[in-house]
């Protein structure tokens, strides 16, 4: 019974053990490491399919990794305990207005900058069907950057290390587009930042897609190559 009294302890009003503080804590620092253990590994997965995908050539192998990334995402959403706020889904006004402020001020900035380079050569042209699948594909980007990389992250290194370890990967899949990736990492921070502090993906989406659409209407195309990373960025010819 001497190694039991470490661990239990008798309750006076029933009688029955409990466990004691050590052991509480035991269990606690157990609990932490496979947490920790799934979220890395989740980051990992999710993060290694989306590379694959972004430096595989178009065609069913591309499609394929796409289609698994995606449902790793969703199943590792589903199944990674965090609530709907955690997630940023919870208040879509949160925040909204001073979001969109700074949204207004950071497309005039790219606008701006547009104009100035707008001598190397001419923008793409956007076509309507193009913006709004574009629109839906910002939204999609902010759920991953926001609700999968920057939650987990959370988790592992803390609220203000995750904002830059997000923002990193962010940066590090719009490779190796040179304007795409610092622009990346740019909004990456600005957008982690406001995600860590309102808890909100909705007005970042409005964001990420008015953004994205002038940024392929102002600069020129020779540079952004249709907005393209990966592989893509590389087989592109005009």
């Amino acid at each position: 019974m001497a190694a039991e009294s470490k661990t239990l302890i008798a309750n006076p009003g029933t009688g029955r053990p409990i466990v004691s503080a050590p052991a509480r804590n035991a269990d606690a620092s157990v609990r932490t490491l496979a947490v920790d253990w799934s979220g890395s590994l989740q980051v990992g997965v999710v993060f290694t399919l989306i590379m694959a995908a972004v430096w595989t050539p178009p065609g069913r192998a591309n499609a394929i990794i796409g289609l698994l990334a995606a449902l790793c995402i969703v199943w590792f959403t589903v199944r990674g305990g965090y609530s709907v706020r955690e997630l940023g889904l919870a208040q879509p006004l949160s925040g909204a207005l001073p979001m969109l402020v700074a949204g207004v001020v950071m497309v005039l900035t790219v606008i701006a900058v547009g104009s100035v380079i707008r001598s190397v050569g001419p923008a793409q042209v956007v076509p309507w069907k193009r913006a709004w699948q574009y629109s839906i594909w910002a939204l999609e980007q902010e759920f991953i950057l926001q609700s999968f990389f920057y939650v987990r992250l959370e988790s592992l290194l803390g609220s203000r290390l995750a904002v830059c370890g997000a923002a990193g990967l962010f940066c590090v899949a719009h490779l190796p587009s040179p304007i795409l990736a610092v622009l990346s990492l740019i909004g990456g921070l600005l957008f982690c930042e406001t995600f860590r502090h309102y808890r909100n993906i909705f007005p970042l989406g409005l964001i990420h897609a008015t953004l994205g659409l002038t940024i392929a209407a102002s600069f020129p195309d020779r540079l952004l190559h249709h907005m393209r990373v990966g592989i893509g960025y590389l087989l592109y010819h005009p």
